[in-house]
């Protein structure tokens, strides 16, 4: 099975921790060349000198907030102006835990902003140099919550939706090209974003945060929560020209616990 990654850049969003940092660790190993998108600049620093370099490769760093739609465009524009991208992750945390019915109007902007809206512009800026390589892999990290929504969590279910349709759509029109656009849904994976969900809910309930990781354990067929590492591994397969065939899906990595087909 093919998966080197010799050659390619990848850019990878959100990569100064948790399942991004994961992601451009494997892709690293697998002979990338990573670009990490974040706002941590002091973080993408030591990470980026810390990313493995089979190939000898220069990983390199850009500052991006994704609150700020303008200045993704501006960064990943000076990104394929440098290089040819072979390789996007779109990754970036989810919005704050609550009741969809207490949301606010400037909270699903927010998100729709952060999420939708960011990876369509940086799909756009890579695309053109896939088309003309011939090769291209775009890979969503999205949630669980595509198959089932998860409580508590309206605003993030509202748009993780959203996110899965846009992919699948251009999943149809980029096929053709031999670039590929699947999704990744992760379940309870041991990150900084689902610690703080964990407290949220038993702020919310009363109870202890031992409750709540019992609860959410329980859950799960596998019994235990899952690590990014995991999360990682099928991104580098779905990046890789083993899975050239693989378009237009939503991949859960959950242990087992959506309880959909």
């Amino acid at each position: 099975m093919h998966i080197s990654l010799d050659d390619r850049f990848a850019v990878v969003c959100g990569s100064t921790q948790g399942i991004g940092l994961a992601i451009a660790k494997e892709l690293a190993g697998m002979g990338a060349v990573c670009i990490l998108l974040a706002r941590n600049e002091p973080a993408l620093k030591e990470i980026v000198q810390q990313l493995p370099t089979p190939n000898q490769q220069l990983h390199e760093y850009h500052l991006a907030d994704f609150a700020d739609t303008k200045q993704v465009k501006r960064i990943i524009e000076k990104i394929v102006f440098l290089h040819t991208v072979h390789i996007l992750i779109n990754n970036t945390g989810g919005p704050k835990a609550g009741p969809i019915a207490e949301a606010t109007e400037n909270e699903f902007n927010q998100a729709f902003q952060q999420h939708l809206i960011n990876n369509d512009i940086l799909t756009k800026a890579v695309v053109p140099g896939m088309k003309q390589q011939g090769y291209g892999r775009i890979i969503n990290i999205i949630s669980t919550s595509v198959r089932i929504p998860l409580n508590n969590l309206g605003v993030s279910n509202t748009i993780r939706a959203a996110v899965a349709a846009w992919a699948k759509t251009l999943s149809n029109e980029l096929g053709q090209f031999n670039i590929t656009v699947n999704n990744i849904l992760p379940g309870f994976t041991d990150t900084q974003r689902l610690r703080s969900l964990i407290e949220s809910n038993a702020n919310r309930r009363g109870v202890s945060k031992e409750v709540i990781e019992k609860e959410m354990v329980d859950s799960i067929p596998a019994g235990r929560f899952g690590d990014a590492s995991e999360i990682a591994a099928v991104a580098a397969f779905l990046a890789s020209p083993a899975a050239s065939y693989v378009n237009g899906v939503s991949i859960p990595v959950d242990g087992g616990r959506t309880g959909t087909i």
